[in-house]
């Protein structure tokens, strides 16, 4: 987002024009961005065999996908549905990933059944599919290395009370199964959680990973999962992809020479291609001045952006109509009947009702995790593409409400 002639732009369009064309709330996204995030990484890793897999969970609109399939992505999937979404974008069956957790063996076949690449993260799992599938069907093993990524406690996943992957410290008893099922594993992964500043995690990681590998012969790929963290907020300490791509390309080389033939080397990265990628623009409907605080209350809410209230994340929050209004200091909130606040005392440019206000780093897990509490209808989403603004998804209506609804007779 700039600031170019006293107008606030994505990608070139007027973020002021955008919202009154397509009305607010609005999601508006830009494939540029996405396209730049992409190739960095690329670009960090280009002395190995690459496979990104994107992390469909952050964003699952099929234009976004559409895009990230033709720039050569992947899919990671972690349900059924997200896997059929990918299918419906253009991806093949064996570019995806499917990575579900606590689902039923029903789950599981359905993905096979799909000709998806299935990674397994329980031993009861693997026990079913090996009873069901040895020898016929390869698979993934996911791997819990206890290793705590640093960041919110609520987005990491690799520490030693995570519900996700197999302990690093039971390899001999996938062993044992892998061996009485005739299972041949195909792949490993691993996924610490978000937010990863320090390459050395990664690197630590790797080892546990390098060491578990050479129990499994017949590997195609070692899967690290992703956590690259994004700037939320000017002087963000973030991810140095260049340098993690030196550390890990360098030693990931090493161990396939080790271990006898190349493998690929699979991420996963989702909040880092689409986060920068989106804002939130929201309409300022009150200005509300208490004893304590100036309110700012707005057009959306937490059934919109749950991220600030479900992980207490920060979103820089920009006064687009008022760019060079006096600095003043406001609470954010929206229109839910909870707790419901974007931004705690925040300095903004003098806000005023009517004003529109842009949410940043809303590409990411923003219209994903919506929803029609208080029942209240989700927004427009808007693709920035070759210098079009795209309309990609319609703002809900109250027939959409009602749509799954049976009308009986009480």
């Amino acid at each position: 987002m700039e600031l170019l002639n006293g107008r606030y732009t994505l990608d070139g369009m007027d973020l002021l024009n955008l919202a009154s064309e397509f009305g607010s709330p609005l999601y508006v996204y830009d494939t540029a961005t996405i396209e730049r995030q992409y190739r960095r990484v690329e670009k960090a890793f280009q002395g190995v065999n690459l496979k990104l897999k994107y992390a469909c969970k952050a964003n699952s609109n099929q234009a976004i996908l559409k895009f990230l399939n033709k720039l050569g992505a992947g899919l990671d999937a972690v349900s059924i549905e997200e896997a059929e979404l990918g299918l419906k974008a253009g991806f093949s069956a064996s570019e995806i990933l499917f990575t579900p957790n606590g689902v039923s063996f029903e789950e599981i076949k359905k993905g096979v059944e799909l000709g998806l690449v299935i990674n397994i993260d329980n031993i009861s799992i693997l026990e079913q599919f090996g009873n069901e599938y040895g020898g016929t069907v390869p698979c993934c093993i996911r791997l819990n290395p206890h290793i705590a990524a640093g960041g919110n406690q609520h987005i990491q996943t690799g520490h030693i009370d995570s519900k996700f992957g197999i302990s690093v410290h039971q390899v001999r008893h996938i062993e044992r199964v892998v061996k009485s099922c005739s299972i041949r594993v195909e792949g490993l992964h691993i996924h610490t959680g978000s937010e990863i500043l320090d390459s050395s995690v990664f690197l630590r990681a790797a080892e546990l990973m390098f060491d578990a590998a050479q129990q499994f012969p017949d590997l195609k790929f070692i899967d690290f999962g992703s956590g690259f963290k994004v700037a939320y907020k000017e002087g963000d300490v973030t991810t140095d992809i260049e340098e993690l791509g030196n550390e890990l390309t360098e030693r990931f080389n090493s161990f396939c020479k080790q271990y006898g033939r190349e493998l690929e080397l699979w991420f996963e990265p989702g909040k880092f291609l689409v986060s920068e990628a989106g804002v939130l623009l929201v309409h300022v409907n009150i200005i509300k001045q208490t004893m304590a605080t100036v309110f700012v209350g707005v057009d959306s809410g937490q059934n919109h952006l749950i991220r600030p209230m479900f992980y207490d994340a920060y979103h820089e929050i920009v006064n687009i109509t008022n760019p060079t209004g006096k600095q003043r200091i406001y609470t954010v909130v929206g229109y839910i009947c909870e707790t419901d606040t974007f931004g705690w005392d925040r300095k903004l440019n003098e806000v005023r009702e009517g004003d529109v206000l842009a949410i940043k780093n809303a590409g990411a897990y923003g219209f994903s995790m919506s929803n029609n509490y208080n029942s209240r209808l989700r927004p427009a989403e808007v693709l920035i593409h070759d210098g079009r603004a795209l309309l990609i998804r319609k703002r809900e209506s109250l027939e959409d409400l009602l749509r799954n609804q049976v009308n009986i007779d009480i």
